[in-house]
């Protein structure tokens, strides 16, 4: 291996301990629930999920779930004025 790629790989430890230098705005993702599995989405800082009680209340355990495995690296949701 080279010394470049060493240095790239020695940077991405480091980047993957500095959860503060990540935000995201948008992504997709299945969840494997335990009846049935789940499609999640966030975008510009809300959350979506297909199971019935997200679509009541707006959360869901599926939602909270990926709000603790992300803490920190979420965007806030954007206001327009």
């Amino acid at each position: 291996m080279d010394y470049g790629m060493i240095g790239k790989i020695e940077k991405a430890k480091r980047y993957a301990e500095e959860r503060e230098r990540i935000r995201f705005i948008s992504f997709k993702a299945t969840f494997e629930g335990e009846n049935n599995p789940h499609m999640i989405n966030f975008e510009n800082g809300e959350w979506k999920c297909d199971c019935n009680f997200f679509l009541t209340r707006g959360v869901c355990s599926h939602t909270m779930a990926l709000e603790r495995i992300l803490e920190g690296m979420l965007l806030a949701k954007v206001e327009v004025a």
